[in-house]
């Protein structure tokens, strides 16, 4: 399978800069892969699509605000870091991505705050723009954690090409959100109200969480043509023995079982057994699905309108279908759907 088999032409106008005014009221195409057929709907219609009983799997992941501005010494110029992972608690080390960075050497120092209260070293250089830097802050680390979210900013991807508003910190988070750690959001997730869930309990669906912190591996191109060549980045994934139980008495009941975006699907994969249960796992996942793949558990996704070329239209592809999922994305672009995170969404039947 080629990276070149799932490119398409997305006229930029598409790209979402904002979400829909109210979370459950984005469209929503819905395509069902026994009639091969496409409705257009909003997304509040989803509850219509399931039944008591039916299952839908969320990614809890919380977004922090993971975008850093400080200043180099001596030189003063203003540096971007963008925190990717915490490597060591008690030491303060964390892998970041800076910009620029070929101002930035090992034995630097940044200053985030003008009273110095704040400063980090950097201590190796990973990649082109990767750096490890040691933060320097006197105080416990519940402090030093709420001194990072007071000075961070909602790390929304770059093509979001505007600056980053305060309504942004509560829209580009689902409103389930609960285990901190993701610099991205589960963006499937976005669409779902307070109202809607609400909708969907006293309709008798059941819940289950699980977590993957969404890496910014999310967003790299595959710069290969053989997709087998690409590797993903690795994303930590939580799933506990209370809701794989709830999972696998889903699949046991041959109920429909919804998994909300590409990073739930991604998650369950990773730890689904050979006799297709879902196992408790805490740990990384490099896992990357493109087609042809046998899917164990979930027999229905929600997504979100996906960019050329990305591995998460190649994970719905392997869902759904290649040639069906591009008659959607061309049927979507003649339509207006809205692509990528602020964008519309999809349920694949």
């Amino acid at each position: 399978m080629k990276t070149s088999n799932f490119n398409f032409n997305l006229p930029d106008h598409l790209l979402a800069k904002y979400p829909a005014e109210n979370r459950d009221e984005a469209r929503l195409m819905v395509l069902n892969r026994k009639d091969q057929t496409i409705e257009h709907k909003l997304f509040k219609d989803v509850i219509d699509y399931f039944d008591e009983k039916d299952l839908f799997i969320f990614n809890n992941t919380k977004v922090f605000p993971a975008r850093l501005y400080g200043n180099k010494e001596k030189t003063g110029a203003q540096i971007e870091v963008f925190l990717l992972r915490e490597l060591d608690r008690e030491a303060r080390v964390w892998d970041v991505l800076v910009d620029p960075a070929r101002k930035i050497r090992i034995g630097n120092k940044l200053f985030f705050t003008e009273d110095e209260s704040l400063v980090a070293e950097v201590i190796d250089n990973t990649t082109s723009r990767g750096r490890t830097l040691r933060f320097l802050f006197d105080g416990s680390y519940e402090e030093f954690r709420e001194k990072l979210n007071s000075l961070g900013e909602t790390p929304l991807p770059k093509y979001i090409d505007r600056p980053v508003e305060p309504e942004d910190e509560e829209r580009y988070q689902t409103i389930y959100a609960e285990v901190e750690g993701a610099v991205a959001a589960p963006t499937a997730g976005l669409h779902f109200s307070k109202h809607l869930l609400k909708r969907l309990e006293i309709k008798g669906i059941d819940f289950a969480n699980i977590t993957l912190h969404v890496g910014l591996g999310t967003f790299n191109p595959i710069e290969v043509e053989d997709i087998s060549k690409h590797k993903m980045e690795c994303e930590q994934v939580i799933i506990n023995q209370e809701n794989a139980d709830i999972i696998n008495a889903a699949i046991e009941e041959k109920r429909r079982i919804c998994a909300v975006g590409t990073t739930t699907m991604r998650a369950i994969e990773t730890s689904v057994s050979s006799n297709r249960r879902l196992s408790p796992f805490e740990g990384w996942t490099n896992k990357f699905i493109y087609p042809p793949y046998d899917f164990g558990i979930a027999n229905a996704m929600i997504t979100n309108f996906h960019t050329p070329k990305s591995t998460l239209l190649m994970m719905i592809a392997a869902f759904a279908g290649k040639d069906f999922i591009l008659e959607a994305y061309h049927e979507a672009i003649k339509e207006e759907y809205r692509f990528y995170s602020y964008g519309d969404a999809m349920l694949i039947l």
